[in-house]
């Protein structure tokens, strides 16, 4: 499998377990439903898993069930990756 398909197969997963989500809290009233996405992805998805999950709603949401896409406002938003030299750098501000 190539670099590519990897990306494509791990979106594809992701946004299949953003929609099974959904799916169940599409059986509750609107806001519970929001919060309820929400809440879920806040808790239990790591933030690399939440950082895929921008990506795909930067570009545009493709695939994503429309209650992912509203409840994003209340998913929290991981910050960037640190780089080797920015760990680096913050080491070295603490020890010394």
């Amino acid at each position: 499998m190539s670099l590519e398909e990897h990306k494509a197969s791990t979106r594809d997963k992701l946004i299949r377990m953003a929609n099974q989500i959904a799916t169940f809290f599409h059986s509750k009233p609107r806001e519970e439903g929001l919060a309820g996405t929400a809440e879920h992805i806040n808790k239990f998805w790591e933030p690399r898993m939440r950082r895929h999950l921008f990506e795909v709603l930067d570009s545009g949401g493709e695939g994503l069930d429309e209650l992912v896409i509203a409840a994003s406002e209340k998913i929290r938003r991981p910050s960037d990756p640190v780089t080797p030299a920015q760990a680096a750098e913050a080491n070295a501000d603490v020890s010394g």
